[in-house]
């Protein structure tokens, strides 16, 4: 079981991270979580997760989205994400080769996890 270990991105206080981390660990999983808010991604980090998943990543439902200037909606996502880490979609899960976003009835099957 010691070779099912992945890394999830998102924050501490959201409710779908902290239920996907425990039903990930209710099915074997072990999981390094990282806060983006207090353990925040270098610039490299972010880059690469954009690349990773792309423009979903940005969350364009979230309040911090709605909240934000139409000059700040036009920042290039690395920079965006750095600046306002809460616009990430979450949770972002790296498990292997696997990239995959969100907390969805697919995502859970990708992963073994009862949906």
């Amino acid at each position: 079981m010691s070779d099912k270990r992945l890394e999830i991105y998102g924050l501490a206080h959201c409710s779908t991270c902290q239920k996907a981390i425990a039903a990930l660990q209710d099915a074997g999983w072990v999981v390094d979580f990282r806060d983006v808010k207090t353990a925040p991604l270098s610039e490299a980090e972010r880059a690469r997760l954009v690349g990773d998943f792309g423009p979903k990543l940005v969350n364009r439902a979230s309040l911090t989205w709605r909240a934000m200037s139409e000059a700040e909606r036009a920042e290039q996502p690395v920079a965006m994400l750095g600046a306002r880490p809460s616009v990430m979609k979450r949770p972002a899960i790296v498990a292997g080769d696997q990239r995959l976003l969100g907390w969805t009835a697919n995502v859970k099957r990708e992963l073994g996890v009862e949906a």
